[in-house]
């Protein structure tokens, strides 16, 4: 191993510091996969229209997984990236900020059954958004969190009858429409 001047490492260092690390790229489209293959387990009991919606979602999910999988591995086989996490983790400055967003989505996944969809779809958006922002923009924030939320409740609940977690908000517009 040589060292250039200036620098400080070895050429085999400097070769690694330029490629791109994609462990961690892999994180979602693998997770994707999977609760795809599961997903597909679930709706064997459902009716026929709602198993080919899942099973066409599950199958784009898969094959856009796939693509990217495969991508990764060119790279890493032609030694432009390596299969390594160390990205995953940095810059250590926004941890803090991951690990309030997990938090949060624990909850939202935890309070749902009792908050309702829409009341915590919005409690959930505002405070990731707010968390995310570092507390700016906060009338953009509940303007857009209200909105994704109604909007939500709209579709899916509303016009395609679906069976989110009902709640206090789910309820009253029941009695009404």
């Amino acid at each position: 191993m040589t060292v250039k001047e200036g620098d400080g490492l070895p050429d085999e260092e400097q070769e690694k510091e330029k490629r791109a690390s994609l462990g961690g790229d892999l994180i979602i489209p693998v997770s994707g996969s999977i609760f795809a293959l599961y997903y597909f387990t679930t709706i064997w009991n459902s009716p026929w229209t709602a198993q080919v919606s899942a099973f066409f979602i599950g199958a784009v999910l898969i094959f856009l997984s796939t693509i990217i999988t495969i991508r990764i591995v060119r790279a890493v086989r032609a030694g432009e990236a390596h299969l390594n996490f160390d990205h995953l983790l940095a810059p250590i400055d926004f941890m803090g900020k991951r690990i309030a967003l997990m938090a949060l989505t624990i909850a939202y996944i935890l309070g749902v059954q009792w908050g309702g969809f829409t009341i915590t779809t919005f409690i959930f958006l505002s405070l990731a958004m707010l968390l995310l922002n570092s507390g700016k923009n906060k009338k953009l924030i509940f303007i857009l969190s209200l909105t994704m939320a109604l909007g939500g409740w709209a579709l899916f609940i509303w016009a395609f009858e679906t069976r989110f977690p009902s709640g206090p908000f789910e309820n009253m517009m029941k009695g009404i429409l």
